[in-house]
Formats: C-alpha cells, structure tokens, sequence
C-alpha cells in the first residue's frame, strides 16, 4: 500500500546554517493514525510546517500521494487538510458561510455539501450558531468551526495540531469520534498533542521528537522498547518521560 505522507531525510528550519529539524523519516499509511510528541521547542511546529508546505526543506523530501509540493501544487495542497493549534477564521464570515467556503474550495458536490454540513452542525452542537459571525464565537467554538470544515474536506490526509485546547469535553468527544470515522473510511492523520493518555489510545504509531530529532518511532511497544521498557512494560506518557528526561540517550535516532 502506497503511503499517503512520505517523509525521507528532511532537514530543516529558519536557517540552513542552524536547523531544527535532523533527517527526520518517516511515512503515514491509509487507515492510519501518527500520534507526534516531544517537549516544547522539540521541532513539532517546523515539521508540520514543512509537510503543510510553510517551509522548504534544506534536504530531504517530503510527498504527499506520490508528488511533492514542488511537482504539482494543487495536487499536493488539495490532499491535506490543516486544523492548527491557534483557530484562524474570518471575522466578518458566519460559520455557514465558512463551511460553504471549504466546501467550494475543495470541489465538494452540493448534495454530499448539504448531507456533511448539517450533520457536523449537529455533531458539534454548533447547529444554534451556523449564522453567527466568527468574531462573535469563543475560542472553543472557532475551534469547533476549524474542525468542521477540515472534517468536511474529506482529504485523504488531516495535519492536526493541537486539536483539544479550548475544547469542552463534548467536543472533544465529537472530534475522536469523527476522527475514528474518516480513518475507517481510509484518511491518514498526523496529531500532535501534548495529551499522551488519548495519543496513546487512538494512534496507531507514535514518533517521539526531541531536539529536533526522531529519537523513537513505532508501535507503542517499539517506543517503550525503544525507552528500555521490557516487552509488555510501560505506558506513552511512562516511555516519552524516559526518552526525554535525560536528552534522548535511551532512544534511537530515527
């Protein structure tokens, strides 16, 4: 099977003399779900920047269904959808016309548009707010609005970063849940996010980050085994704690 996100060697940052990124390899499957973990200023940022196509690497390449941003830029753009720590919307849009906006913007048919919108209006308890102009929404129902109209997309891959800040816990349920859905249906996700508990619980593989370095990659029993665990020993949050406390020195270098 072909991955959808193939990431090989990249090295990358601000600038070339100083990266923050280090031959960072791996690739993302359909039907797969990548939980991204490290420490704050580990490079988690840099790396979803450089897959979002935000930044060029020094070295390395990065496809998404075959083609790098470089080959065919529609392509390449119109596979992915971002939903991204800080929710960015248009002020003066109500959250309608947001959906309505996605909905053109990645040729989503009218009748499949109408099914999707309503039911993650109704999904995110946001059905009250689908006139309301984004100015006029707190940051967790922004967030709510970024989601919906990555989830409407339907891109063969979802970049995430963040998803859970701001959310309440019905959303947050609401997000999972969809989450588990479009994976079934064959997307590929690529998370980040600090809670480990739920990384653990719904990835399928992890890549821990560290310094700018892949210092584990795997199954959960590959990171704990990567972290000196013995075989059916240990947790993410027990093995992340390890690999990263002492620099990574546990961990391999991916």
């Amino acid at each position: 099977m072909n991955p959808v996100l193939d990431v090989q060697r990249v090295t990358g940052g601000y600038s070339p003399r100083k990266p923050v990124l280090h031959e960072l390899s791996f690739t993302l499957a359909p039907g797969e779900m990548i939980g991204l973990i490290g420490l704050n200023g580990a490079g988690k940022s840099t790396a979803i920047k450089h897959i979002l196509g935000l930044m060029q690497p020094h070295t390395g390449e990065i496809r998404i269904q075959g083609t790098t941003l470089a080959e065919d830029p529609e392509r390449y753009r119109s596979a992915l959808a971002y939903v991204p720590e800080t929710p960015l919307l248009f002020d003066e849009l109500t959250v309608e016309e947001h959906l309505r906006l996605t909905g053109m913007a990645y040729g989503v048919d009218q009748a499949r548009y109408e099914q999707l919108a309503t039911d993650l209006l109704g999904e995110f308890y946001m059905k009250p707010k689908r006139g309301a102009f984004a100015a006029h929404l707190s940051k967790g129902m922004r967030q709510k609005v970024m989601i919906m109209n990555a989830l409407l997309a339907r891109p063969p891959l979802y970049i995430i970063d963040e998803p859970f800040l701001g959310l309440d816990p019905l959303g947050i349920r609401s997000l999972l849940d969809k989450l588990v859905e479009v994976k079934r249906e064959g997307a590929a996700i690529f998370m980040s996010s600090h809670i480990l508990s739920t990384v653990e619980t719904y990835c399928d593989r992890f890549i821990v980050l560290h310094h700018g370095r892949m210092i584990a990659y795997g199954t959960l029993a590959e990171v704990c085994a990567a972290a000196g665990f013995r075989e059916g020993e240990g947790s993410l949050e027990e093995a992340f704690y390890r690999l990263t406390a002492d620099g990574g020195s546990n961990g391999t270098i991916g």
